[in-house]
């Protein structure tokens, strides 16, 4: 593996160990859908992962799952695309009005590492896995 590359990799790195020890001490992670938590599982991202678009569920739904959990933090991990975007704004406006935080920095530090080349969750396993073959 080349200098940025490996940079890169260890960036990557570093960024999902401390995603797993907040995963570890409880902080539900919202994703986009099933296929998104089961990239974090295959990273070993084990916790209360919650998907937002499952099949029938509105946001309505998704919102009032996050507030049945009563903690005071989540993760938004949504997808890299406008339409990840325009769901983080819309969480984002909303579970404020209920009082939780939102915690983006796993959200932006994995898109500006990796925005390019991957555009969802789903697909960040598969992209270190090509990363570490190199």
């Amino acid at each position: 593996m080349s200098g940025p590359l490996e940079r890169k990799m260890e960036e990557i790195q570093h960024i999902l160990e401390n995603l797993i020890a907040e995963a570890a001490n409880g902080t539900p992670i919202i994703v986009e859908g099933p296929r998104d938590r089961e990239s974090l599982e295959r990273l070993e991202v084990k916790g209360d992962v919650i998907s937002a678009k499952t099949k029938g569920k509105t946001l309505l739904d998704t919102l009032q799952e996050i507030e049945d959990r009563n903690k005071d933090e989540v993760i938004l991990l949504m997808d890299f695309d406008r339409r990840g975007k325009e769901i983080t704004a819309h969480l984002i406006k909303n579970l404020e009005k209920s009082r939780i935080k939102t915690n983006l920095v796993f959200w932006k530090k994995l898109s500006r590492l990796v925005g390019r080349d991957v555009k969802d969750i789903e697909g960040l396993a598969t992209f270190i896995q090509t990363l570490n073959k190199k």
